[in-house]
């Protein structure tokens, strides 16, 4: 059996990005539902929304569901103590130390996943005992690795140092990247882009329908001196890269930033002030999905390409 599929109880191999502002209790339940691995994105969500989510998740689907926590959280004591008092069973943590609450978690019997952009942080993360990895490459959207290193050279690094069940995250999308994935080592796939613009997901309608517009080049990783984050043209992009062309400090960068401005951009959908983060991979994309037609189209993506791959020899 796959073994993605036998650590988190799920039909295939597929987790749903915990994306900040995208993954709410809709989201997460319908991935689950449709026989992957949904997360609940507790990074965009006060302590009590964050119960509401669960509970409301709950009682969306009778199928196995996680939480992806940013150990950047403010709230973190206020947070696990939920997640425990919940019954949470699975735990994805990120943009973070995973020894600060991996111990925490596994003794009461949660099952955790740590989110890398290094091989370096594989070790780290395997030494403070996670039970998988999800190696996310430079592609992905949002919060990225300093490295800037690929997905198609950070998977099989990631493999050379850890024999734990391990993910590949960034720029996937499709049925053939999950196999292409597959071949580079990983044993399930994390995907957020292409379920941040489906139907279920919480991000606003033009926010998605942008993202359904774009073309190859049309994001960037910027932010790099503060924290490295993959944006999609537009005002606020622009005005980010005219204040670091000219060397604008962490401090200058941050006052840009101001506070809450991707909620502003993806949950509330003003494009021209908001922060827009989405993967490269949007741009194969140009048309809104349900999760199930998306699920379908992966499984059977996945099937024909791993057909026609046979036949090379």
């Amino acid at each position: 059996m796959n073994r993605i599929c036998e650590l988190f109880g799920v039909r295939y191999p597929v987790v749903q990005g915990g994306m900040v502002w995208c993954s709410g209790w809709r989201l997460a339940s319908a991935v689950s539902n449709a026989g992957g691995l949904g997360l609940l994105g507790a990074g965009s969500m006060h302590p009590d929304v964050f119960r509401e989510h669960v509970r409301k998740c709950r009682m969306a689907t009778d199928k196995p569901f996680g939480v992806n926590v940013p150990l950047t959280y403010p709230e973190m004591e206020t947070l696990m103590q939920i997640i425990v008092g919940e019954g949470i069973k699975i735990v994805f943590t990120s943009a973070g130390n995973p020894a600060a609450w991996t111990g925490f978690l596994k003794s009461h019997r949660i099952t955790v996943a740590h989110v890398v952009s290094s091989s370096k942080f594989a070790i780290k993360s395997e030494k403070a005992g996670v039970d998988a990895i999800v190696a996310e490459g430079f592609e992905a959207g949002g919060h990225n690795g300093r490295e800037e290193t690929t997905t198609l050279c950070l998977m099989p690094a990631v493999r050379r140092v850890t024999r734990l069940p391990l993910m590949a995250a960034g720029g996937i999308g499709t049925g053939e990247a999950m196999l292409a994935a597959q071949a580079l080592g990983a044993d399930g796939v994390q995907i957020g882009t292409r379920f941040a613009l489906t139907r279920e997901s919480s991000a606003h309608e033009r926010f998605k329908q942008l993202c359904l517009t774009l073309n190859e080049g049309d994001t960037k990783l910027l932010l790099k001196s503060l924290s490295p984050t993959r944006l999609v043209k537009g005002d606020f992009r622009e005005a980010v890269e005219a204040l670091e062309a000219k060397g604008a400090s962490a401090d200058e960068l941050r006052k840009l930033l101001g506070k809450e401005r991707a909620k502003k951009g993806i949950f509330e959908g003003e494009l021209s002030e908001g922060e827009l983060e989405i993967g490269q991979v949007a741009s194969l994309f140009c048309e809104m999905q349900g999760v199930e037609e998306v699920m379908k189209d992966l499984i059977e993506g996945y099937d024909k390409a791993l057909l026609a791959m046979r036949k090379w020899t």
